[in-house]
């Protein structure tokens, strides 16, 4: 590759990816009159919400597990026509009605894969690009999404059916005919399994633990706009709360097979679905503990039992890696940033779209975004606001699990509790003087989100 010489234009902020963290930090950065280059390596707006984005997770029966009453980012709620919970072409049609509104489109750079960035002794960066042009940049805020990268154990034993992980799964129709075992109990997982269970010769999901299962509607209502509807109380309560109305509403599930819960009810990703207790207690798809053994197409399981499988789809979740940023943000699962956007060891770095948390991620990219646009402005005044922010990327570590101990796994390292998170994030920007409510200054009315919307026709097209 030869690479070609950086751009003399003044310094700005380079984002990088155009998935919904990537959008909501341009347009943070645009609010402010902040110059900044969007850099997208698919062909259009949607990161992993289209299905038609080379190495995306997406699959056919995806739908938000938070509803569109909450899932909205600040200022542009999703249309009134959509559905409780929408599916994933009125996801794609959201955020691509979202960057136009806004005039985000026009300032992407598409078809523009990053393969290096890399820190200048004088303290800028350099994003290299696959073409070979390479530009310089005071800032770099890296929006490339946290499901990218699968996990993917090896299997014990010696299966000789066929194994994938289900980055690689689209549709139902091709478990038709196949005795399928599905490998994890995240919401992806679970929705293959229902695939599964109503299209698959047999269907089985495996689980290491005992899940909460909680359904997507309580009393006619979508559960996150009960749960927000308050009263607030503190995180442990509710959950002991919720945990029990539960228990009432959905019976004991290990009458369904599932393990007990090893954890309270909040602390760990929640499940929210309203199909797989269904399937399950009418036997259309079974429940099984963790694998211990295989043997050509027999497994084995932790309880003693056994049984034959065409397919596993491993739904064993994703790394949060940065391939073309080694080193930059840590070996760990997770990146090691300050409120999940600073990094602590290089000023001029940024991260969007890796937070773990049990509620919706847009209105917390929305929050984390309106912070580094606001700190970057400060920063180009050298404010005190500035100043004092420096110092607490540097050494303030909030308890931000709302007092919730969530489980010990990779996946949980770090993981938040939504309503801490909002109340600190708020609190801080209030201290220093930035936008508190997390509302951009030029909100756009339900009937302009309406109005602006594709059709589902132009978005498949």
């Amino acid at each position: 590759m030869t690479e070609q010489p950086a751009s003399s234009a003044p310094l700005d902020t380079c984002v990088i990816g155009a998935g919904p963290a990537g959008l909501a930090v341009a347009r943070a950065l645009a609010e402010k009159d902040l110059p900044y280059t969007h850099l997208e390596r698919h062909t259009a707006v949607g990161g992993i919400w289209d299905i038609d984005n080379p190495g995306t997770p997406m699959y056919d029966s995806a739908h938000f597990i938070s509803s569109r009453t909450l899932s909205g980012f600040a200022g542009y709620p999703m249309p009134e026509s959509y559905a409780d919970y929408p599916p994933r072409e009125d996801i794609l049609a959201y955020l691509r009605s979202f960057a136009d509104a806004y005039g985000l489109t026009d300032r992407i750079e598409f078809g523009q894969e990053v393969v290096a960035v890399e820190r200048n002794p004088d303290g800028t960066w350099s994003v290299t690009r696959a073409s070979g042009v390479r530009t310089e940049h005071r800032d770099v805020v890296v929006c490339s999404g946290a499901q990218w990268h699968p996990h993917q154990p090896e299997l014990p034993g010696t299966f000789t059916g066929e194994v994938r992980h289900s980055i690689t799964y689209r549709s139902a129709e091709e478990l038709s005919g196949k005795r399928v075992l599905i490998v994890g109990a995240g919401n992806s997982g679970v929705d293959i399994a229902c695939d599964a269970a109503t299209t698959a010769r047999s269907a089985a999901i495996s689980m290491r633990r005992g899940y909460w299962i909680i359904p997507k509607h309580l009393f006619g209502k979508p559960v996150d706009v009960i749960g927000e509807s308050g009263p607030h109380l503190p995180a442990w309560l509710e959950s002991r709360i919720f945990g029990q109305l539960l228990r009432l509403l959905e019976g004991d599930l290990t009458a369904a097979g599932l393990q007990k819960p090893d954890h309270r009810l909040l602390e760990s990703h929640p499940i929210v679905n309203s199909q797989m207790l269904h399937h399950l207690r009418h036997g259309d798809l079974v429940p099984k503990p963790d694998i211990v053994d295989t043997d050509g197409s027999t497994v084995r399981f932790a309880d003693g039992s056994e049984a034959d499988y065409d397919l596993i789809i491993l739904a064993t979740g994703y790394e949060q890696r940065i391939p073309f940023a080694p080193g930059l943000f840590g070996d760990s699962h997770h990146p090691e940033l300050y409120l999940w956007a600073f990094s602590r060891q290089h000023p001029g770095l940024y991260a969007v779209g890796f937070i773990e948390t049990n509620s919706g991620a847009y209105q917390m990219f929305d929050l984390q975004s309106q912070l580094i646009a606001s700190y970057i402005a400060d920063s180009g005044r050298n404010t005190a606001s500035a100043r004092r922010f420096s110092l607490m990327i540097a050494h303030d570590r909030p308890d931000l699990t709302g007092g919730l101990r969530f489980v010990a796994s990779p996946r949980h390292e770090g993981y938040v509790h939504a309503p801490a998170f909002r109340r600190y994030a708020v609190k801080l920007a209030k201290q220093l003087g930035w936008r508190s409510e997390g509302v951009p200054p030029r909100p756009v009315t339900r009937q302009q989100a309406e109005a602006v919307t594709p059709t589902l026709e132009g978005v498949a097209s």
